[in-house]
């Protein structure tokens, strides 16, 4: 009786409790949108509920009658438990075996959202799109330079989602909170924990370029796997494959950025027979070919496809670069997924207007913008540049005229509203 009630309640109570949650969500929050989009499965739990009012009544009258063959769920597996229930009908073994595979439903009250310090405005713009609030915490640094937290709230079987961009400044500052987070969720028992890396750092050390050097990116997500993480996910990390610096048992999402920026420069009057999207070096033509393609599919803009080849002297040092397409006439955008100094950049500019470029843009989906390179930005030929707040602008970029900032929030709050409900991730790598 102890097994066979206990499934069927829980059904009839999640179907009631799903369906009420569902009609007081806002359509205004990610998951509100969620259930509107009919990505909810309380109507099927509905009415498997009703489908099972029957067996129900069938389940006491056995156990009235001792049958003491019924056995924990967590005991025996589905098929000996549904067998012990000596049913003779197959429907009702079936409906029995589907009630044993039912999960519980996820609902908001079992999701927390977490920010460190490396970008608190952003980490607030995906809790309102979620409509939570972010979790009560509390991070100082010492005397000594070490970092100290404390959670002021219970995270005890809890989903936990940790907001935090390894960016700059204070890369390893930022990276040391993470991991701290992630171990002190895990010491409080958190049920599973998300890391939301807007910014990875430490990505493009992912190989070995000269010997005797570590692959820091890789030693990053072993550090992060060791801490106990379940899941990571980031956005336009500078090399897919570092995904697979994590073992199965982390998976990693690596969300493309760009998606946020093809509205805007959808609304610059942009036409198919003069427009080029343009990647300012070799390892980034796929980055510029996926542009173009979304560019096509959602807007109808059917742009050109060109490349410049660079030759480094040394790291943000370029001796040549070597244009391979025609931009005469044409409205140029490049894209890549970081500006650091923006020498690359601005070179590229120089280089496309050289060619005749008509307007030169530029989207990257972060913005360091290290040492000089809001002056540079400043004084090139660039029309405008576009990154999103994957990194927090310094005051010098915020007061630049040419470089406009674009949120990402959304694309993150619907991932991690993805991720909580049990749902599909793949479409938002797709067109919309």
């Amino acid at each position: 009786l102890q097994f066979t009630m206990g499934p069927l309640s829980r059904v009839f109570a999640r179907s009631t409790a799903t369906l009420r949650a569902a009609a007081q969500r806002s359509r205004s929050t990610v998951p509100g949108r969620l259930w509107a989009r009919g990505f909810a499965s309380a109507s099927a739990r509905s009415r498997l509920s009703i489908g099972l009012a029957g067996l129900t009544g069938a389940a006491m009258c056995m156990a009235a009658e001792g049958m003491s063959s019924v056995v924990h769920a967590t005991e025996t597996s589905n098929d000996q438990e549904v067998e012990s229930l000596g049913l003779s009908d197959e429907k009702e073994q079936e409906q029995v075996q589907i009630v044993l595979q039912t999960e519980e439903q996820p609902s908001l009250d079992d999701m927390k959202i977490f920010s460190g310090t490396a970008n608190i405005p952003l980490a607030t713009e995906i809790a309102k799109e979620l409509g939570v609030e972010l979790g009560n915490l509390s991070i100082k640094s010492y005397a000594d330079g070490e970092i100290g937290i404390q959670v002021h709230e219970n995270v005890r079987g809890k989903d936990i989602y940790i907001i935090q961009p390894t960016c700059p400044p204070g890369v390893n500052d930022n990276l040391m909170e993470l991991i701290l987070l992630v171990s002190t969720m895990k010491r409080a028992s958190a049920r599973k924990i998300t890391a939301v890396i807007p910014y990875f750092g430490y990505a493009r050390q992912d190989r070995k370029m000269q010997s005797r050097v570590p692959i820091s990116a890789a030693d990053v997500c072993r550090l992060l796997e060791a801490m106990g993480v379940d899941r990571v996910v980031a956005v336009d990390l500078h090399c897919g494959q570092i995904q697979g610096f994590f073992s199965p048992r982390t998976p990693c999402d690596n969300l493309e950025g760009s998606i946020v920026a093809l509205p805007h420069f959808a609304n610059l009057n942009l036409k198919s027979e003069s427009t080029i999207v343009a990647s300012p070096d070799a390892g980034g033509v796929h980055r510029a070919k996926q542009f173009r393609d979304r560019l096509k599919k959602r807007f109808g803009i059917d742009a050109g496809l060109a490349m410049i080849i660079k030759q480094r002297l040394r790291a943000n040092a370029i001796e040549r670069m070597d244009l391979v397409g025609n931009v005469e006439g044409c409205d140029v955008i490049l894209v890549d997924d970081m500006i650091d100094t923006a020498g690359t950049l601005t070179k590229a500019a120089s280089e496309l207007t050289a060619r005749g470029a008509k307007r030169v843009f530029a989207y990257a989906t972060h913005g360091l913008f290290n040492g000089p390179a809001v002056s540079r930005i400043q004084k090139s030929e660039l029309q405008q540049v576009v990154v999103c707040n994957t990194v927090p602008l310094s005051p010098a970029a915020q007061q630049c005229s040419k470089i406009k900032q674009l949120s990402i929030a959304e694309l993150l709050g619907e991932a991690i509203a993805r991720i909580h409900y049990r749902k599909s991730v793949s479409v938002l790598f797709s067109s919309k």
